[in-house]
């Protein structure tokens, strides 16, 4: 084993949107030394990295940074933080511009004005979005940049950061880097439950498969304080090909419609976890399958959208030509996803103040880690990265590192010969990966029954996930690559308890199908309009109960 030590000024974990551009911004405003870890590579890692059409977060001609605060507040029935809504939507239009100044295409019309999609997008040639930024980063002289590099634990004592725990996937190498400050940047949690396609195709899925919500299991295991896991995020799909929706719902006006050609998604709600709720409703009810209708649009519109899910999902341009049928032949039938945790489109995540800091000194969050601030997409994250960067800038000027105790690298070391020295248990990863996946399709709301839940469904949950956590520790990896899998499956067994217990803990159901309590089905404002958290103590989750913070109120922390 290769043990190699690194020192730097701040340590970004994660080179996805949100790393790349917290980079950037500290190389614009300082001469900070800046090391990145990515997992896979920088050029194509991460929510962006096929690309994408459109750019979902912007203040269009007419608006203002609140009324995305408002549009944001009412999709999640209120439980959001408004202060990092406000100050993450104050950025979008800045970001956007300098995005395009670096090489993105944003389409305009014949006055040279941005072409907008509603009145919170712009359409874009996004496919090569991730290039454009990860070359921009390779760019720069401060800052290090190592790939196929996984972190999979924080070092934090007396509650400040001191560094991170990781591996080389290819380099067989052991890596402890010492930082004074560390921004997290990882992605959010897929795998948790059985997807859509399970077995073989078990990694077809919305979110990116290889983001195994590591950023939230290291700050779990650390102590820090992290927010609304319960509010889960299902995808509205169209059927096989899990290709977004939203092209087809915004592009070109398609309503939902079930069998019988009824239009249903006013009956339910407007809000994303409705539309979701909507669908399995008319499913549930025998008036299945549900689509949404394209039948009848111009060739123009045809054109326009097979052009515009080659740059994000191909595979449902290939499926609208392998069928001979254009999108204005037939209607895109639609499904939901299993449940993922991201903070980019609901609010889970850590526990964060305006400057982005999460509860443990020096530990500063950004993108899908970061919770409160839902619908953020992709210039939310970039928008969050810099105001991050600028907050770590600030906290560098007033603090000095701290080297990680022998104590704790050496049970770090230990706990990686363990795995790749000693024998296996009775079961490989891939078939605890399976088991977890089951429990929590079973008994903690997945597709197999139809997201719905009971408390007493939990304590089984839960129960059979400590039991996996266990048999975890029986895994061997034959190398660094298997090493990297049993890492993930036990991020993701901690992100699950998790979620397990957050949803145990709101006793109510406010948003449908997201959260769907069948022992509290109703909405409770008068006792539930409060944030749900928690934070691990002694190896046990402990959940806090906050006041929402109110519009015009912000919430800074007190260490």
């Amino acid at each position: 084993m290769k043990i190699e030590r690194c020192k730097t000024d701040v340590l970004i974990i994660g080179g996805g949107t949100a790393g790349c551009y917290a980079a950037l911004t500290i190389a614009e405003k300082s001469d900070a030394k800046v090391l990145i870890c990515e997992k896979a590579h920088i050029k194509r890692s991460g929510c962006l990295a096929a690309g994408v059409n459109a750019l979902n977060a912007y203040i269009t001609e007419g608006r203002k940074p609140q009324d995305y605060v408002d549009y944001a507040r009412k999709d999640a029935d209120g439980i959001v933080r408004g202060d990092l809504l406000l100050t993450m939507s104050e950025r979008l239009n800045k970001v956007t511009a300098h995005m395009e100044q670096l090489g993105l295409v944003i389409l305009k019309d014949e006055n040279g004005k941005y072409v907008a999609r509603g009145n919170r997008n712009l359409k874009i040639n996004g496919e090569n979005m991730k290039p454009i930024l990860a070359k921009a980063v390779e760019a720069l002289p401060q800052v290090t940049i190592k790939n196929h590099v996984n972190i999979t634990d924080f070092f934090v004592k007396n509650n400040r950061i001191q560094g991170a725990f990781g591996f080389g996937i290819n380099d067989d190498t052991v890596y402890l880097i010492e930082a004074n400050a560390v921004i997290i940047a990882t992605g959010g949690a897929a795998g948790l439950y059985k997807p859509n396609h399970p077995g073989f195709s078990r990694h077809k899925m919305w979110y990116p498969p290889f983001n195994t919500g590591a950023g939230y299991a290291m700050g779990i295991r650390a102590g820090a304080e992290m927010t609304t896991f319960e509010m889960r995020f299902i995808a509205l799909r169209c059927k096989d090909t899990i290709a977004p929706t939203g092209t087809l719902a915004q592009g070109v006006g398609a309503k939902q419609v079930n069998s019988l050609g009824e239009v249903y998604e006013t009956k339910y709600g407007l809000t994303t976890s409705e539309r979701v709720y909507g669908t399995v409703s008319e499913n549930l009810a025998g008036r299945g399958p549900c689509y949404l209708r394209t039948e009848g649009i111009t060739p123009e519109q045809d054109d326009s959208l097979m052009k515009a899910y080659l740059n994000m999902a191909p595979s449902q341009t290939l499926k609208w030509i392998e069928s001979g049928k254009r999108p204005s032949q037939q209607n895109v039938e639609i499904e939901g996803t299993e449940p993922y945790i991201v903070g980019g489109h609901t609010a889970s995540g850590y526990w964060v103040d305006t400057k982005r800091a999460t509860t443990i000194t020096g530990l500063f969050a950004a993108g899908d880690v970061a919770g409160g601030c839902p619908q953020k997409y992709v210039t939310g994250a970039l928008a969050e990265s810099e105001i991050a960067a600028e907050s770590v800038l600030e906290f560098l000027q007033n603090h000095t590192p701290t080297a990680p105790d022998t104590e704790a690298v050496q049970a770090h070391i230990a706990e990686v010969e363990h795995f790749l020295k000693d024998n296996g248990g009775l079961f490989d990863t891939e078939q605890l990966e399976d088991a977890m996946q089951t429990v929590m399709d079973t008994y903690a709301g997945g597709i197999g029954t139809n997201y719905r839940f009971h408390e007493k469904e939990l304590d089984i949950a839960d129960e059979k996930i400590v039991r996996l956590m266990e048999l975890s520790d029986q895994l061997h990896a034959a190398d660094y690559q298997e090493l990297m899998y049993i890492y993930e499956l036990r991020e993701r067994l901690v992100v699950c308890r998790s979620v397990i217990a957050h949803l145990k803990a709101r006793k109510e159901t406010r948003w449908h199908s997201f959260a769907e309590n069948l022992d509290h089905p109703e909405k409770d404002d008068l006792h539930w309009r409060r944030y749900v958290n928690s934070r691990m103590r002694d190896g046990k989750l402990e959940i806090v109960f906050r006041e929402l913070v109110e519009e015009g109120q912000n919430y800074e922390h007190c260490h």
